[in-house]
């Protein structure tokens, strides 16, 4: 009897902590599911910031450190002007009396909490409580000083200049040579007195500063244990940052500013609601859908805005302005999934980079714009493909027209050259006429002055990019009724061939005599990054960079078997070398499956292409597995630098079950559900949903599917599928189903005039 009383209060012990678990996950709403830690300790290059911020607003913070492993902060942040970027001001809370002052105040801490719309944290050395909440352009400190010492605030601008008036503080720092970000702060208690530091020396008798590191201090009354702040920033001036703060914040409640963050971000992140899913697996959803409203971010203050790509001040028409996207990491799958859930948003960063192309002066598509203008990083001009994704998708409030004209210059005019925004040059007549971007033979010296020194040629990642943007810009002319000009360029789009080895079946350098360049490893030759060839992976992943035409390179490569083997023996060939050697010549390539990459973007759609060679079970394999191994609930969830979304939304998009391998086709490929019911709000009252019936993480392939009510007998559907609403209903069990999706692969680039 006692060993059955023993049995039932151990199992009424357990449902009643499984009664616990559900209570808890009801309450949980889908901020609450976010952790801004995940990835914060890198796996080699740049790991993910905490950030702090509201969906795309202009004001965002995080603690400013060397790496998380570290236990020291350098002041407190009051705004990030760039993606990655270091904080332009810096506050320093100080107690007692100042004997050598510090502009920046490096403090040791504990006890940090980071929610997306809150930061908290203890500075145990000097004894201070930290609580913070943001706004768009405005934000909220309350400060707690543990003594009855004096206490001191100390502004830092690190290359600018401040001045204080009563409990005010306000001034600029210059972001470049030529942009200016403002400051204008208060507090709710008013100093005992004010100055400036000057050589580690407090004047009082002074109330402006200027120059490098220039910080003014408030000094409060001793018995002062709490200081309330708030500020307001701008591009425009002090004026407009203290208007941006009148306008959102008439309190100095950080609990207040905080419920308002809350909300907004699940109004964000509630566009897509997963149910029935395990715990980590939301936490890794929402947590990369939080990571895809970082940038870009929106410049618009009272109807106008600063540009950087004019240097001057316009206003938006009723229209935001949109700036710091990074398109070619954003344009696979941050803006796709932005089509979906925020096409207004999306719509208004297309009329950004137009107005972006406009204000240039020369008409050239942005590629990396930024808060200082474009950067023109990378290589490649895929604003073409984020234009005719959306355009097609039925986001169409943008001047079709001009954006074709933009998108065209921005490829005829500026170089292909990785890295500069020159104009055209020999190389480029080059690809024109020969259909390629040649190569240095191994010991040719470079001759071409933009070719940069680091960045090199990167003549494969430039032809079979480049051949891509072609197809995206066949389709406008094709929308706009330029049938010669969309046959030109569709015919341009298969360059690709011309770099593809027929015996080894790997796109391959040539040099300008048309010879393909000797005694290549596609594991790593290419020198640092694979550069003088390919752009940060090697030659196993820009063997599968042919987005717009799968169909063809499955041809090319032998036919379904033998590009599926392809596919096997890229996730199956090892390394050749140590890891250390390995990573110290392709140090972006990590995430390692074999020669594949799951940290750097041009991997991204590599495994849905099973899809296409009658294998979709794989692909449902694979995308479990990766999921899995790579990202997850913790410190180095996040296997590679994760730029503001490119990354993150590919994880979104796998674990709802669809990925759109194409930009600028309307299509997605179907992998494998994670979550058994999912719906995303595509605006004005519809829903798409998916069902995933019996989705675990043993019952990861299709059994069978329906599209809408329809048996489904693809591994893919159109966006028109889903544009008016509707389901995708599949059947998961734990082995696969290796005839479903087998006979209709997805859509191609039509075949070559």
């Amino acid at each position: 009897m006692k060993k059955i009383l023993i049995a039932s209060l151990v199992l009424l012990g357990f449902a009643s902590c499984q009664t616990q678990d559900a209570n808890k996950k009801s309450l949980m709403t889908p901020v609450d599911y976010v952790n801004p830690y995940m990835g914060n300790i890198s796996h080699l290059l740049v790991p993910t910031y905490p950030t702090v911020h509201l969906p795309n607003s202009m004001l965002r913070v995080y603690p400013e450190r060397a790496d998380y492993t570290g236990d020291m902060l350098n002041g407190l942040p009051l705004i990030v002007t760039s993606h990655r970027g270091s904080s332009a001001f810096n506050l320093s809370p100080v107690s007692g009396e100042i004997q050598q002052a510090q502009s920046i105040v490096q403090y040791s801490y504990d006890q940090e909490v980071i929610k997306p719309y809150r930061y908290q944290v203890y500075l145990d050395d000097a004894g201070v409580q930290v609580d913070y909440a943001p706004s768009s352009q405005s934000a909220v400190y309350t400060i707690e000083f543990g003594s009855d010492a004096p206490a001191h605030l100390i502004f830092n601008s690190r290359n600018g200049a401040l001045k204080i008036k009563d409990n005010s503080v306000r001034g600029f720092q210059y972001v470049d040579k030529t942009t200016k970000v403002y400051l204008y702060a208060e507090t709710e208690q008013t100093p005992e007195k004010s100055g400036v530091v000057k050589e580690g020396n407090t004047v009082y008798s002074e109330t402006t500063v200027e120059g490098q590191n220039a910080a003014a201090i408030l000094s409060f009354t001793v018995g002062t244990q709490k200081v309330n702040l708030r500020y307001g920033i701008s591009f425009i001036s002090e004026e407009q940052a203290k208007k941006n703060l009148e306008r959102e914040i008439n309190t100095y409640n950080v609990e207040t500013i905080a419920e308002a963050g809350r909300t907004i971000w699940n109004e964000a992140l509630g566009k897509i609601s997963v149910e029935s899913g395990a715990e980590e697996d939301m936490i890794v959803f929402y947590t990369s859908l939080y990571r895809c409203f970082e940038r870009p971010v929106c410049l618009s203050e009272d109807g106008h805005y600063y540009s950087a790509f004019d240097g001057n001040i316009h206003a938006d028409e009723g229209r935001p302005f949109y700036t710091d996207d990074w398109i070619w990491d954003t344009y696979r799958a941050t803006h796709p999934l932005r089509i979906l859930i925020d096409p207004k948003r999306e719509n208004d960063m297309i009329n950004s980079f137009l107005l972006m192309a406009q204000q240039m002066g020369d008409d050239w598509m942005p590629t990396f714009p930024e808060v200082t203008g474009d950067s023109r990083r990378m290589n490649s001009n895929h604003g073409v493909a984020t234009v005719i994704d959306a355009y097609l998708k039925g986001v169409r409030g943008f001047d079709l027209e001009y954006a074709y004209e933009a998108c065209r210059k921005g490829i005829e005019e500026k170089t292909l050259i990785p890295w500069t925004g020159a104009p055209a040059g020999w190389l480029d007549a080059f690809y024109k006429e020969q259909g390629y971007f040649p190569a240095l033979k191994p010991g040719e010296k470079e001759t071409v002055a933009n070719v940069s020194s680091w960045e090199k040629r990167q003549p494969i990642a430039v032809t079979l990019g480049t051949a891509y943007d072609q197809w995206c810009l066949s389709l406008i002319a094709r929308e706009l009724g330029r049938t010669e000009e969309a046959d030109h360029y569709l015919a341009c789009s298969y360059n690709y061939r011309n770099v593809f080895h027929p015996e080894t079946k790997f796109f391959h350098p040539k040099d300008k005599d048309g010879n393909f360049i000797e005694g290549l490893d596609y594991r790593y030759s290419g020198g640092l990054g694979a550069r003088d060839y390919y752009d940060e992976n090697n030659g196993y992943v820009y063997r599968w960079d042919v987005q717009h035409n799968i169909g063809d390179l499955v041809t090319l490569i032998g036919g379904n078997k033998s590009f599926t083997d392809a596919l096997d023996d890229m996730f199956n060939t090892p390394l050749g070398m140590s890891k250390w050697q390995f990573y110290a010549t392709l140090p972006d390539h990590t995430g390692n499956v074999g020669q594949f990459s799951m940290a750097n973007e041009p991997s991204l759609h590599i495994p849905y292409l099973y899809n296409y060679a009658g294998q979709p079970w794989k692909t449902q394999k694979r995308i479990r597995v990766l999921l899995d191994q790579w990202f997850r609930n913790d410190l180095m969830g996040v296997p590679g630098d994760e730029d503001g979304g490119g990354m993150s939304a590919f994880v979104a998009f796998s674990q709802l079950g669809f990925y759109p391998v194409t930009p600028g086709s309307p299509t997605y490929n179907i992998g494998s559900p994670v979550f058994p019911y999912a719906k995303i709000d595509l605006g004005e009252g519809k829903f798409f949903e998916i069902k995933a019936i019996n989705a675990s993480k043993e019952n990861k392939y299709i059994q069978s599917a329906k599209l809408n009510g329809k048996d489904h007998d693809k591994a893919w559907f159109s966006h028109e599928d889903m544009a008016s609403g509707g389901v995708l209903e599949v059947v998961m069990g734990p082995k696969a189903n290796k005839n479903w999706g087998t006979k209709t692969p997805p859509p191609s680039a039509v075949a070559k005039p």
